[in-house]
């Protein structure tokens, strides 16, 4: 190798689909300044990629099982905060988008994107820079100078709810389903989305992202 050219930028890949975590490598290793030298099938791999193999960027999906990807981002940034994180996702909502954020995303592309602007984002994020996708970045900056979408500060979680309020949210948190937490604490599926219900009125929270970034920012998510 030429010892004038600059080393590649090492990348790990995050993605549970192996088609598309297949289809992801390919591409990024047609670029000469990029190498990928790891993938990742579920969040906690991917923390453990990050702890052998200390990558410049994970690329890193949302749902993903074992370990959720807002919990890994939150994971990867708390331990190698010089680790540049990347969320590719399906999700356009911006409760997913401000979620991602606040575990410490430092961009956000839609899985609908070009190859060209992939390459775009990760290298600006390379760079240090913040990267949004296009189709989201007015919602979001838009959301912030109003101010509607500040992280939960209320004091919900000690004052007003149950503690079979806090036992669900933790397991919605964890990824699993009303089914799996029937079963789980042992009632029917009618109690727990009674249950569910409740917890996301008195917090104000509308979807399961925005309940797992709750959860991650209040500590309740076990790693």
């Amino acid at each position: 190798m030429d010892p004038t050219m600059k080393k590649p930028y090492r990348l790990v890949i995050a993605e549970d689909h192996t088609i598309l975590r297949e289809g992801l490598t390919a591409l990024i290793r047609s670029d000469s300044e990029l190498e990928v030298i790891g993938e990742a099938r579920d969040g906690r791999d991917a923390v453990h990629c990050v702890e052998k193999l200390h990558p410049d960027l994970v690329l890193m999906d949302l749902s993903m099982p074992k370990m959720h990807g807002l919990e890994a981002i939150k994971e990867i940034k708390s331990r190698f905060p010089d680790t540049r994180v990347l969320t590719l996702t399906v999700h356009k909502t911006e409760e997913y988008v401000y979620a991602a954020l606040r575990a410490g995303a430092d961009g956000y592309v839609l899985k609908d994107a070009t190859h060209a602007e992939l390459s775009l984002a990760i290298k600006n994020i390379l760079k240090g820079n913040r990267y949004l996708s296009p189709s989201i970045s007015a919602k979001v900056i838009e959301g912030y100078l109003e101010g509607t979408k500040a992280p939960v500060e209320n004091s919900a979680w000690d004052d007003t709810l149950t503690q079979r309020e806090r036992e669900i949210l933790k397991l919605i948190a964890e990824g699993h389903k009303n089914k799996e937490i029937a079963g789980m604490l042992y009632i029917s599926p009618k109690t727990v989305e009674k249950h569910r219900s409740n917890l996301m009125q008195k917090l104000d929270l509308h979807n399961v992202a925005a309940i797992t970034a709750y959860a991650i920012e209040k500590g309740l998510v076990e790693r």
